[in-house]
C-alpha cells in the first residue's frame, strides 16, 4: 500500500493535486480545471487519484493552498491551510535550493518572492491586473487563432521586434491590433507581447526591489517559452523553469503537511476518500455586531455548521466548536 501526503491548490482558473510518498518523491500530479467550482473540482480530483492508486492508498497528511483553501481544507480534512506564498516558497526551496527570486504567473494573478537562506524575505501580488496572466494569454491566442500550447513557440520565430503596449489588458489589445493593421506578423506581435508582459510584471512587482538570481519561474504561464525568454532577455541571466512548474503550489502544501505530521507526530484529520459524497453548503452574510460589517463565510456539512470566517474579531470564527 502506498503511503501519501497530498497537497490541493484551489485557484480560480485551476485545482492542482499532487500526492508525495514519505521520502517526499512526487507519486502523482493533477492540474485540474477549476470552472468556477472549487469543491468539485477537489472532488474530482481525489477520486481520481483513488482510482489511479486502484485504491490502494493511505493518506498520512494534506494540505490545501490557494484562493480555495479554506473551504477544500474544511472538505478534506485538512492538516495545514496555508497561503499561496508560503506553499509556493517552500516548493522551490526543497526542489530548487539556493533561488533567491520567485517569479510564479498563474490563471488570474501573479507573485514575486524573495528568498535568502530558505526563507522568505518579501514579496508582492498582483490579482488585480490581468495582464499577464493565463487567462488573458488564453484569449489572445484565441483571438489570433493560434492553439495556446503553440503560443510561445511562435513567438522565438519573431524575425523583427515589435513593441506593444503592456501596462494593462485593454491597451495591450488595442496595441496587437493596431500592429497587425500594420502589417506586422503573429510572431513578432506575438513576441512583443511576451516582452511587454514582461517589462510589466517586473516594473509593477518588481519596482523598488533588488532582483537576484537564481530566478525561478513557475505557474502555468512558465510553460509559455516565448515568456521565458523574454524573461532572460530582460534580466540578461539564465532563468530556471522547474519540471512540475505548474502543480508547485501543491507540491508546497504536500511537503507542508508532511513536515507537520512528522513535527507533530499526530495523525492525519483527512476525512477519507468518503469526503467526496459529503454534502458541503457555502452561505456568507454581512455582520451586523459592528461598524466592519465583515461578510462571513459559514459552511455545512450535511446541515452541521463546520466553519466560519472572514470576521476580524472572530466573534463568528471562534463560535465553531
Amino acid at each position: 500500500m502506498d503511503k501519501v501526503f497530498i497537497g490541493i491548490d484551489v485557484g480560480s482558473v485551476s485545482t492542482d493535486i499532487v500526492a508525495l510518498d514519505v521520502e517526499g518523491n512526487i507519486l502523482s500530479t493533477q492540474y485540474l480545471r477549476t470552472n468556477g467550482q472549487p469543491i468539485e473540482a477537489a472532488r474530482k480530483g481525489l477520486r481520481n487519484l483513488k482510482e489511479e492508486f486502484k485504491g490502494d492508498i493511505e493518506v498520512l497528511g494534506v494540505g490545501t493552498t490557494g484562493s480555495g483553501r479554506q473551504l477544500t481544507g474544511i472538505m478534506v480534512g485538512a492538516d495545514v491551510i496555508k497561503n499561496e506564498i508560503t506553499a509556493h516558497a517552500t516548493a522551490t526551496i526543497t526542489l530548487v535550493p539556493g533561488t533567491r527570486t520567485i517569479f510564479e504567473i498563474g490563471g488570474q494573478d501573479s507573485k514575486i518572492i524573495f528568498l535568502k537562506d530558505g526563507m522568505v524575505t518579501d514579496f508582492a501580488m498582483n490579482t488585480v491586473c490581468a495582464a499577464g496572466t493565463g487567462s488573458f494569454l488564453e484569449h489572445q491566442a484565441e483571438r489570433l487563432g493560434i492553439p495556446i500550447e503553440e503560443f510561445g513557440d511562435l513567438a522565438l520565430t519573431a524575425k523583427k521586434n515589435v513593441r506593444i503596449a503592456g501596462r494593462c489588458t485593454v491597451f495591450a489589445e488595442s496595441d496587437m491590433i493596431a500592429k497587425q493593421q500594420y502589417g506586422f506578423s503573429k510572431a513578432e506581435i506575438i513576441n512583443g507581447l511576451c516582452e511587454a508582459l514582461v517589462r510589466n510584471y517586473i516594473n509593477n512587482l518588481g519596482r523598488g526591489k533588488k532582483l537576484e538570481p537564481p530566478y525561478v519561474f513557475q505557474g502555468g504561464v512558465a510553460a509559455n517559452k516565448g515568456i521565458v525568454a523574454a524573461f532572460e532577455r530582460e534580466l540578461n541571466h539564465e532563468v530556471i523553469v522547474p519540471k512540475n512548474h505548474g502543480v508547485m503550489g501543491a507540491i508546497g502544501a504536500a511537503i507542508l503537511a508532511k513536515e507537520y505530521i512528522e513535527r507533530t507526530g499526530r495523525t492525519t484529520n483527512f476525512r477519507g476518500f468518503e469526503c467526496t459524497d459529503l454534502d458541503f453548503t457555502p452561505t456568507s452574510f454581512i455582520c451586523g455586531g459592528c461598524d466592519n460589517s465583515c461578510e462571513v463565510i459559514k459552511v455545512e456539512m450535511n446541515g452541521k455548521a463546520m466553519a466560519m470566517w472572514g470576521d476580524r474579531c472572530g466573534k463568528w470564527t471562534n463560535s465553531i466548536a
